[in-house]
């Protein structure tokens, strides 16, 4: 089993097979292992093929799996940095498998970066960003504290300020709308944390109207930010119990 894996029997699929969650980094990730992961990406209809995800293998630091028995459930790149000075966890590019435990998957994914985050920036709040293209996607955002964009918000100065921070830091400095939140696309692939089960419930119609003017095709994204506070982080409520036994 790689270094940095959880296993916990307890927390079992349907299919009563353990999860395995690790976390390394990039530049020890094999070609055989991004085949895997473009195959479970392009299997859901995403244009993250082995050539795209390579490069995000340069552009991030940290390649968080997990894993059903010999099966890839889900992945996420991230990297773990100060911007300005403020402490951040950014998720380049994820996807997470469309099995019925999705909703696990991805806690299991986010939960091993914040234990990660918790580590490198102890007694601080870390700002939490992504790019994401679906409303079911805006999940990965529960438990954060002032999440922009949100319905029923009108985002201050600030965070419009740290909308254009994101887009930049995600290579697509002023193409943000900084009300919107929207990235406008290329029409190249662009990263995203994609998410999405067969158990979950639709978005809410003011979550969903977040997405409304995305155009999929082109490459638009909604960069999306929030805070993980530095009490949650240390009291393991956005960490669940499989992430918190890893290495």
């Amino acid at each position: 089993m790689p270094a940095g894996t959880a296993v916990t029997p307890d927390e079992r699929t349907e299919h009563a097979m353990p999860f395995e969650v690790g976390t390394k980094d990039c530049t020890s990730l094999s070609d055989s292992e991004l085949a895997e992961m473009a195959d479970l990406s392009t299997a859901h209809g995403l244009p993250f093929d082995v050539g795209f995800l390579s490069k995000q293998a340069e552009e991030w630091v940290l390649i968080t799996t997990v894993r059903e028995g010999e099966r890839l459930r889900g992945y996420s790149f991230c990297t773990l940095e100060r911007i300005g000075g403020t402490p951040a966890m950014l998720v380049g590019v994820a996807t997470v498998d469309r099995v019925a435990r999705a909703e696990h998957v991805l806690r299991l994914l986010l939960g091993d970066q914040y234990r990660r985050a918790l580590l490198a920036f102890p007694d601080e709040d870390v700002l939490v960003g992504a790019r994401l293209a679906t409303p079911q996607a805006y999940r990965a955002f529960d438990g954060l504290t002032d999440v922009v964009p949100r319905p029923d918000h009108k985002a201050t100065g600030e965070e419009r300020a740290w909308g254009r921070r994101l887009a930049k830091r995600f290579g697509a400095d002023n193409r943000i709308d900084d009300r919107s939140f929207v990235l406008t696309g290329d029409g190249d692939p662009c990263g995203a944390l994609d998410f999405d089960g067969p158990k979950l419930a639709a978005p809410e119609e003011p979550v969903a109207a977040l997405f409304g003017a995305l155009d999929l095709q082109r490459g638009d994204r909604l960069v999306t930010f929030g805070w993980a506070m530095a009490e949650d982080l240390a009291e393991g409520t956005l960490i669940p119990r499989a992430a918190r036994t890893g290495a």
